[in-house]
């Protein structure tokens, strides 16, 4: 059991590392204020009522505004990974004493079997019980 629960949480831990290293972008395309598409690692495609460049001639220029928008979050992962603790805030210190202490005392057994019964003798059957009730188990 003990060995299992290492395994899970050193992939739990590995995960964790992972996740929060990776960094991605999410791209998302509205026409209007409706939510067409939804990208992630890659451009949104879109909904293909997007507006051209005005038109511009010698007598006049018309131009119309584009109904359609592009957004873009982008989450930032960590570069740098803190390896060393140099120095631990006094909350921490309490914090992985506690721990420790409870990890280490959730797998410690009992010495021994211990019964308040073990010295009484078991009462005497002077009739078979479930004969008289007629209780048979089949």
């Amino acid at each position: 059991m003990k060995q299992v629960f290492h395994k899970i949480l050193s992939f739990l831990m590995a995960l964790v590392v992972v996740f929060s290293t990776v960094s991605f972008t999410i791209d998302m395309h509205y026409c209007g204020d409706t939510l067409v598409d939804t990208a992630i690692f890659k451009k949104a495609k879109t909904c293909g009522m997007e507006m051209k460049k005005a038109v511009q001639t010698k007598t006049c220029s018309i131009s119309k505004k584009n109904c359609c928008s592009d957004k873009q979050i982008s989450i930032e992962g960590q570069n740098e990974l803190q390896i060393s603790f140099d120095s631990f805030s006094l909350n921490q210190q309490v914090l992985i004493t506690s721990f420790v202490y409870s990890y280490i005392n959730i797998f410690e057994g009992f010495e021994e079997n211990s019964t308040s019964f073990s010295e009484y003798p078991p009462p005497l059957i002077v009739k078979s019980i479930y004969k008289l009730d007629e209780v048979y188990i089949i």
